[in-house]
């Protein structure tokens, strides 16, 4: 019972849309009905609103990593075991993804997941930040700096943490990540992915 209600309360945190919720309260247009439709702090700054896209990356992370820092905290004492712990860490992913308050739709899951990482892990979570920087910069497409950082996230995981566990818990929500991203790799391919910074007007991804 315990394990259930853990996972439906990562779960339930994870559902709360914060690009959807910032920009309600910053009087800004729904973020699903420009650019991509994707309720996510890159889709956001397409707005204009660089300080509603930050409130909205700290957010969608940071429930990511309170989940899962408190699962490792506090589970042991309440006696879940690490694989508990890393399921609680995949539901709160989902919820985000898949987000009940708005009817099973969601973000892509790159800032939760990696507010999942830093909370597995600090040297892990900056270190695949780290990978998604270096190529964001490099390349100015924020879907191909997830993808990189998405296939290096599990080797990471393993080196990092040396638990199989974790790392099969990684796995997993990569490859829901780069499921959600399927749409911006066919553009990447064609050369049709936008840019960091397009506006909403131009932006399709």
């Amino acid at each position: 019972m315990l394990i259930l209600l853990s996972l439906l309360a990562a779960y339930l945190i994870g559902s709360i849309p914060f690009a959807v919720v910032v920009s309600k309260l910053m009087g800004l247009d729904d973020p699903r009905s420009f650019g991509s439709g994707n309720p996510g702090a890159t889709n956001v700054l397409r707005s204009g609103n660089k300080k509603a896209a930050l409130f909205t990356l700290i957010g969608d992370a940071a429930k990511g990593g309170l989940v899962v820092w408190a699962a490792r905290c506090f589970g042991p004492t309440l006696g879940l075991d690490i694989s508990s712990i890393v399921l609680i860490a995949v539901a709160v992913f989902l919820g985000h993804v898949f987000s009940i308050f708005l009817r099973g739709k969601g973000g892509k899951g790159v800032a939760t997941a990696a507010g999942v990482l830093l909370g597995i892990d600090l040297l892990l979570g900056g270190a695949v930040l780290l990978a998604w920087i270096a190529t964001a910069a490099i390349s100015r497409y924020s879907s191909l700096a997830a993808v990189v950082a998405a296939i290096v996230a599990p080797v990471l995981t393993r080196a990092i943490t040396g638990s199989e566990e974790w790392t099969v818990g990684v796995m997993a929500m990569v490859v829901v990540l780069l499921w959600r991203h399927k749409a911006n790799i066919a553009r990447l391919i064609k050369g049709e992915e936008s840019k960091i910074g397009s506006k909403k007007k131009d932006a399709a991804n």
